[in-house]
């Protein structure tokens, strides 16, 4: 892709914010609100893994009485990513032209997202940072800032991506660069998927930008960061990292082919 066919129109279309859902009964209305408060005509996808606490019940209500919330339901907890690319392609099917990514548990707050949209007047991709200036973490234990940040800095090294903060869950992509994506060849899970997607949007040529937000840890509930998520990060970032290293060096010792113009 050329930089010119990369170059996004001003045209954004309607916006579906994509919010998964495990166990998220106490935040979810909540959420929701904030949100329309913020963007009333803005329309919400709850995407619900089966919530044993009623979350996808409570979404249906909310959905029967409110045309901007719908609900997919999923039947097993599969992971985040897995969630979130249904979501895409429920939002691809229906002609959205912008699909937000945002937590279910207030840790991103929906009032920053007017922000992340007019950015994306300019951009393709827009990721809400918590580590560009202007961007906060707000009563996040020390070992949740040295894990994130020291995820961003190992993706930076491993990638070569100019993105601060590339782990964030924050975003806001145009519909097309969705399309183009092959969701169906992602695997990814937890904040792993955030690298993916935002690695596959970078290697397309596309413009990706970074706005300040600010991040709240959670309130209500349990955090669903594990030790497996981690690790999954770090193995797949690292074999990204490797093939980019592999092919930057066969490249660079390919043999040149001879110029043959005006023989």
């Amino acid at each position: 892709m050329t930089d010119q066919q990369a170059q996004p129109d001003r045209e954004l279309g309607p916006v579906l914010v994509v919010i998964p859902t495990y166990n998220e009964r106490d935040n979810i209305g909540k959420i929701v609100t904030r949100l329309h408060a913020a963007l009333p005509k803005v329309h919400a996808l709850v995407v619900d893994d089966g919530s044993p606490d009623g979350t996808g019940q409570l979404a249906d209500g909310m959905a029967a009485s409110d045309d901007r919330v719908h609900v997919l339901h999923r039947t097993e907890k599969a992971g985040l990513g897995a969630a979130y690319v249904a979501g895409f392609r429920w939002a691809l099917d229906r002609g959205y032209g912008v699909v937000v990514e945002m937590d279910a548990d207030g840790s991103h707050a929906p009032e920053d997202l007017p922000r992340l949209l007019d950015a994306l007047e300019d951009a393709d991709l827009v990721l809400g940072s918590r580590y560009v200036p202007g961007g906060t973490v707000v009563n996040w234990p020390l070992r949740r800032q040295v894990l994130s940040m020291g995820g961003n800095i190992y993706s930076r090294l491993a990638l070569g991506a100019k993105v601060k903060d590339i782990t964030g869950g924050f975003r806001a992509f145009r519909a097309p660069v969705l399309e183009r994506l092959k969701l169906n060849t992602v695997a990814s899970q937890g904040y792993c998927f955030q690298v993916d997607l935002a690695w596959r949007t970078i290697e397309l040529g596309y413009r990706v930008v970074e706005v300040p937000i600010t991040f709240t840890e959670r309130e209500i509930g349990h955090s669903k960061m594990s030790g497996n998520i981690v690790r999954e990060a770090l193995w797949r970032v690292t074999k990204w990292g490797v093939r980019r290293r592999a092919t930057q060096l066969r490249d660079l010792f390919a043999p040149k082919t001879k110029s043959t113009a005006g023989r």
